[in-house]
């Protein structure tokens, strides 16, 4: 009788295993920000440049020069990732360089009303970045234009 009941429990945990690794394989985990951008925490260059066009009115002038400097980021940081060489913090503080001359560059195409668009989405990005690196782990911030 005590053969026949192990039998059971454990036939019955054989079952409830591969039922739950259907449905595991059924559901494929949902992809964060950095996966739906290639993996690197932004979005493509032709992306972003259709984000800020969005959010700032960027002029078809603009647009093309806009796309150019993030072609570049995105180059520049691709060079950094692959730097073996690199320790974690040189690679952390090359990326935020090229960041930060890439910010000032757009910046510098835009007009005064769309710069201070664009500085109120950098000091968003900036809040963020500092809660989800003290652990809090909520999204990116929506840097939609209906914010005000």
């Amino acid at each position: 009788m005590l053969n026949f009941r192990l039998l059971g429990l454990t036939l019955f945990c054989c079952v409830t295993l591969l039922a739950a690794s259907g449905v595991a394989q059924d559901n494929p985990p949902s992809q964060g920000p950095s996966e739906h951008w290639g993996g690197h925490g932004r979005p493509d260059p032709a992306k972003r440049t259709e984000m800020l066009t969005k959010q700032l009115s960027l002029t078809s002038d603009q647009q093309p020069k806009v796309l150019d400097l993030m072609k570049s980021e995105q180059s520049q940081m691709e060079k950094v990732r692959s730097d073996s060489s690199l320790s974690q913090d040189d690679r952390r503080a090359k990326m935020t360089d090229i960041r930060k001359s890439t910010d000032d560059q757009v910046r510098a195409l835009l007009n005064p009303d769309q710069q201070k668009k664009f500085d109120e989405m950098q000091s968003r990005r900036e809040q963020w970045q500092g809660h989800h690196h003290d652990g809090q782990k909520s999204g990116p911030p929506s840097d939609s234009s209906d914010q005000k």
